[in-house]
């Protein structure tokens, strides 16, 4: 295992038995290297690099990049395919595809799931495997249960979590092996959200013990639904709408889950490619950044020379912007610091995390975070 920390922060992740609260307030950014797009095409990168992780100390700004390990993971399927435990001990983290072993210029599906213990200083203790297409992965609130979206395969992967170790336990086949589970979230210990940008809808999956099912009524959002996040309150979740992906404006929907059923109570436009999405920690606000045209080909009408990252007031059960500002290229991941004030976008192409000071008005940028890899997936342990 390859350990590489900053200087500032190298000292903190040396402290023997220091605990990770009292370090920093931290966000665990997944980094695909072996991707890289080309004039609009997805295709493996050369020379052959190890994927990492990267964590983010969010706790002062500007935020800090404390280590970086190696650890397998990838930029397809929504970029949540980290998940941090709530004290910041460890963290899940999956890996969608990977390159062929047979030929290295080939990207095919990957299964694998990695644990990180952050508490003694990051290291992998636990690699399992889940179902092609690993993606999207949650944490129950209680701590008991994962959840992990497999795309590729149609099926949602569950594993008991004990003492940061994962323990097989159901495999959730939804019934279309296209269905393409994407986005993931909890909604409660006993209530969990699938969408699949596939066919279409919204799965509600409901848990009892060991047994998990899905609701016979799914949710309807837009074309394509595809990276989920729940609001803290536990009331609203958002989906990105991502489209069919020739250059129309898409959609961010709000589902109402509140009460039973649930149901979809708003959808806006917001731009293309809105893949990334993130409530506010307070749940006031939802980030949502849209990678535009900066993945079209060259000379294509519809390219443009950055995304951007728009915020929405969260009014009841509806949307109102509030702000926006340019981030990079196939932007992926977003993440707020716990007082909702700092905001790190992830920049695939250029490799970087964009930073920005949000005081509930206006966007204020800083100078980007260097990450040496593609940064693909962002997780904190606050929603």
């Amino acid at each position: 295992m390859v350990v590489r920390a900053s200087s500032g922060l190298a000292l903190a992740f040396a402290i023997a038995g220091a605990s990770m609260a009292a370090r920093a307030e931290i966000a665990v950014s997944s980094n695909d290297a072996h991707t890289v797009t080309v004039n609009g095409q997805q295709i493996a990168a050369e020379p052959v690099v190890v994927d990492t992780l990267s964590i983010v100390d969010l706790a002062k700004y500007p935020p800090q990049v404390a280590a970086t390990i190696d650890v397998p993971g990838s930029v397809v399927g929504p970029p949540y395919a980290v998940a941090v435990a709530p004290d910041e001990s460890f963290s899940i983290v999956s890996s969608a595809t990977k390159l062929d072993s047979a030929d290295p210029k080939k990207i095919v599906p990957d299964d694998r799931v990695s644990v990180i213990d952050l508490a003694g200083g990051p290291k992998v203790v636990q690699q399992v495997t889940a179902g092609a297409g690993a993606t999207s992965v949650d944490i129950s609130p209680n701590g008991s249960l994962v959840l992990v979206a497999n795309r590729t395969e149609g099926t949602v992967s569950a594993f008991r979590l004990n003492n940061k170790k994962l323990e097989p336990l159901d495999k959730v086949d939804l019934g279309n092996p296209k269905a393409g589970p994407s986005g993931l979230a909890f909604v409660s210990d006993r209530v969990a959200l699938v969408s699949r940008d596939g066919d279409n809808m919204i799965n509600v999956l409901r848990i009892d013990g060991n047994t998990i099912t899905v609701d016979p009524r799914p949710l309807t959002t837009g074309v394509r639904p595809y990276t989920l996040a729940v609001a803290a309150s536990g009331n609203l979740a958002a989906v990105s709408n991502m489209g069919r992906g020739d250059d129309d404006i898409d959609t961010v929907s709000l589902i109402d889950v509140s009460s039973e059923p649930f149901r979809t109570v708003e959808t806006i436009s917001v731009g293309m490619s809105p893949e990334g999405l993130r409530f506010s920690p307070d749940g006031k606000f939802l980030a949502v950044g849209t990678q535009e045209g900066t993945t079209k080909k060259n000379g294509s009408p519809f390219q443009t020379p950055n995304g951007r990252l728009a915020m929405y007031a969260v009014d009841g059960k509806s949307l109102r912007k509030v702000a926006e500002a340019p981030v990079g290229h196939w932007s992926q991941g977003i993440a707020f610091s716990k007082n909702g004030e700092t905001i790190i976008v992830q920049n695939m192409v250029e490799r970087t995390l964009a930073v920005f000071r949000f005081d509930g008005q206006k966007l204020t940028a800083g100078t980007p975070i260097a990450i040496g890899a593609g940064p693909a997936a962002l997780g904190t342990a606050w929603r």
